[in-house]
């Protein structure tokens, strides 16, 4: 079944909206400069309102290690995503310290690009178009990743289920699709959980 991941939840009520909906994984921002960031404080309480059975995942960019460990040793993520410039030496010297699993994000303009993934050194890689654009990229390259990989960018609850059963991909990966003026939108995240599971006949 294709994993449901909704990212750049930003509020308590963001949790408790995926605790209805039910997706395999949620995601924080938590690194600062970008919209959705959030502090350290606001994951403890988003962690705290997010079902057990939910994994947080830890969105990095290009953070210290130390950045990662602090949320890692403190039960706030279950899952790192990597999703600046960080090369194979980064992901060897993060596993050296922290257990989590580790999702890569690319960004894919090529074929170049997506060769990249296939050489990754991350449990997961995930392909996107940028960082929280909420564009798309050209999924005529996806024919060239024969890993499993998330996929993200662009996705909608109109879009999803047609990308799904062209591509197959191991996971999709939503934020702007799922949020109306900037806000996470309960209604278009059901309707894209509802999408992706009635495509493959599990809702």
């Amino acid at each position: 079944m294709t994993k449901i991941k909704l990212c750049g939840l930003m509020r308590p009520e963001d949790a408790a909206a995926c605790n209805a909906v039910r997706p395999d994984l949620a995601g924080m921002i938590l690194s600062a400069g970008f919209r959705r960031s959030v502090t350290r404080e606001t994951a403890k309480a988003i962690r705290k309102t997010l079902a057990g059975s939910i994994p947080a995942v830890g969105v990095f960019v290009n953070a210290q290690i130390a950045e990662i460990t602090a949320f890692s040793e403190r039960g706030i993520i279950q899952l790192v995503q990597l999703h600046g410039d960080e090369d194979a030496a980064y992901i060897r010297n993060l596993r050296m310290v922290c257990t989590l699993p580790i999702i890569k994000a690319y960004t894919i303009r090529t074929a170049a690009d997506v060769q990249q993934t296939m050489r990754s050194d991350a449990d997961i890689v995930l392909l996107d178009a940028g960082t929280g654009t909420g564009s798309s990229f050209d999924h005529t390259l996806l024919a060239g990743c024969t890993r499993p990989y998330f996929l993200a960018g662009g996705l909608t609850p109109e879009n999803a289920a047609a990308v799904i059963a062209q591509y197959h991909p191991y996971g999709v990966d939503t934020s702007s699709g799922i949020e109306t003026d900037g806000q996470k939108d309960i209604a278009k995240m059901r309707a894209f959980a509802a999408a992706v599971r009635q495509c493959e006949g599990t809702d």
